[in-house]
C-alpha cells in the first residue's frame, strides 16, 4: 500500500526543537523508568535503516547489580587512564567534568552490531563493511530522539574497555560494542551541550564543516 505523508510547518518546527533540546544526559533522577520503556524504545531503533535491511544492531538490558557494577569499575579505571593522557590546564579541567551517570541512571542497555550476520545476505557490505556499524549508531541515534519526546534521557558511555564489557556481559565474540547507555530522567533540561556549558568545547556552526566541490 502507498499512502501520501505529508507534515506541516508546525511539525517541522517541533522537530527541530527535538533536535535542539536532544542532549548526551549525564545527571539522572533515581526515579524509576515506567515499565517496558526502555522495550519500547528498542522498538522504535528497530525501525531505523540499516544497509542493505541487515538489521545488525542487538541490544542487552543490562539489570544484574553485578555486572553494572563491574562495568562502573571499568569505566572508572578508564577514565582515569584519559585524564592521565592529558596535560596542562585540561588536566585540572577533565577532572572536573561529569562524564558519565552510571550510577545514577536506573536503566543500562548496552548496544552491539552483529558483524557475523546473513540478515540482508550482505548486500552493500563489501566495499564498506563499516555500515554495519554506521548503521546501529543510527538507531541509536533514533532511540536517542524517541527518548527525548519521553522526557527520558540517554547518555552514551564510551570511556570503557569493549573487550571487557563483552566479559562482563558475557555476549557473542562477532558483536562489536558500539554504545552503552544510561538511560533515565535527567535532573534538569538544557539546550546546549554540558560539554560546552563547562567549557570543554563549543558548538560550531555548520558552515564550518561544509564544503563544496
Amino acid at each position: 500500500m502507498t499512502l501520501t505523508i505529508s507534515f506541516d510547518e508546525v511539525f517541522r518546527r517541533q522537530l527541530r526543537e527535538l533536535f535542539v533540546w536532544r542532549r548526551d544526559v549525564r545527571r539522572f533522577r533515581p526515579d524509576l523508568l515506567p515499565s517496558e520503556a526502555i522495550e519500547r524504545l528498542i522498538e522504535i531503533a528497530c525501525l531505523s535503516p540499516s544497509v542493505g535491511l541487515s538489521q545488525p544492531w542487538r541490544f542487552v538490558i543490562v539489570e544484574d547489580k553485578a555486572r553494572r557494577r563491574a562495568v562502573i569499575e571499568d569505566f572508572k579505571t578508564c577514565n582515569a587512564d584519559a585524564l592521565h593522557s592529558y596535560s596542562g590546564e585540561r588536566v585540572a579541567r577533565y577532572a572536573t567534568l561529569k562524564l558519565a551517570g552510571l550510577e545514577e541512571a536506573p536503566g543500562h542497555l548496552a548496544v552491539f552490531a552483529e558483524k557475523a550476520s546473513d540478515i540482508g545476505y550482505g548486500l552493500g557490505r563489501a566495499t564498506m563493511p563499516e555500515t554495519v556499524e554506521y548503521s546501529v549508531a543510527a538507531a541509536i541515534c533514533s532511540m536517542w530522539l524517541a527518548a527525548r519526546a519521553e522526557g527520558i534521557g540517554l547518555g552514551w558511555v564510551s570511556i570503557l574497555n569493549p573487550a571487557r564489557i563483552h566479559e562482563i556481559l558475557e555476549v557473542s565474540e562477532s558483536w562489536k560494542l558500539i554504545g552503552y547507555l544510561c538511560v533515565g530522567y535527567p535532573q534538569a533540561e538544557f539546550d546546549r551541550p554540558e560539554l560546552e556549558r563547562a567549557k570543554w568545547e563549543y558548538r560550531r556552526a555548520a558552515k564550518e564543516f561544509t564544503t563544496r566541490r
